[in-house]
């Protein structure tokens, strides 16, 4: 019977252990583990306190903590209804057990290249939200159904003025267009620049929320920006662009060029000669 409780106790550990790691893969790089964070510190400022004898301090954070179960509840409460709604999906139980998160194909980095490129040339407006370790269901469900293959026509096409679903953002999931027309939240960072639009500020906004990509095409000057984990930055060019998308959704390592020789002085030589 020993040996039965010990196999036991080592198996519910073990489910234990892999339920918290799949909890914090699921949380990195959105608010939520932001705000874990904030607990740890804030656990450690508690403790610290005491060492010291900062009595003041302390009594106030022991104070604090007894409104800690109704105040992480509130906190994590968009997590936890996301959560409650994903365990009757059988389709999320796969991804759960295997660790694993959607990985775009070469061929669907090469539409997007393509897509953002046209509606950079042509000035039109776009904002392509790539998925990552978040599931954006919620997003998804605010938006209009599509569930198409990633291609460059289909999303020129979405963005151009004369479409209805312009006006919004389209999500991707591996190598389908989930949905168009999605409302984003808008960052309130006093970081980002007040000259940039509505786009940029959900560009920012979802990426701060969610591990996910966001590709902003600017209107006005047709200037390409992605954004990640709450920043900005800016597309030089198309190469670029590719290198980005390919390190980011399929773990690529940019080819590094090799260094080129001093023509020009070559020829200097030889001329001499």
């Amino acid at each position: 019977m020993k040996r039965e409780d010990a196999a036991l106790s080592a198996v519910d550990i073990l489910i234990v252990a892999f339920l918290l790691y799949r909890l914090l893969m699921l949380v990195r790089g959105t608010r939520a583990w932001r705000i874990i964070t904030g607990i740890i510190i804030f656990y450690l400022v508690l403790v610290i306190s005491d060492r010291l004898r900062l009595h003041t301090l302390h009594w106030l954070l022991a104070e604090a903590t007894l409104l800690g179960p109704v105040a992480i509840a509130i906190l994590f409460l968009p997590e936890l209804r996301q959560a409650a709604e994903g365990l009757g999906k059988l389709d999320r139980w796969t991804p759960l057990i295997a660790g694993e998160r959607p990985h775009s194909q070469a061929k669907t980095v090469e539409e997007l290249v393509a897509a953002i490129s046209e509606l950079s040339s042509g000035r039109v407006g776009g904002l392509i939200v790539i998925e990552r370790t978040s599931s954006m269901d919620d997003i998804v469900a605010n938006g209009v159904d599509l569930h198409a293959k990633v291609s460059a026509p289909l999303l020129v096409s979405i963005f151009y003025d004369q479409n209805p679903l312009h006006d919004g953002a389209v999500v991707i999931r591996g190598d389908m267009v989930l949905a168009a027309a999605c409302r984003l939240p808008l960052s309130e960072s006093s970081r980002l620049d007040s000259t940039l639009h509505m786009r940029h500020r959900a560009a920012v906004g979802i990426t701060e929320g969610f591990d996910c990509l966001a590709v902003v095409v600017s209107e006005e000057r047709g200037t390409i920006r992605v954004a990640q984990e709450g920043k900005l930055r800016t597309i030089e060019s198309t190469i670029e662009l590719r290198e980005f998308l390919n390190s980011k959704l399929r773990d690529e390592k940019p080819v590094e060029e090799k260094p080129r020789k001093p023509r020009e002085r070559k020829r200097r030589v030889e001329a001499r000669s």
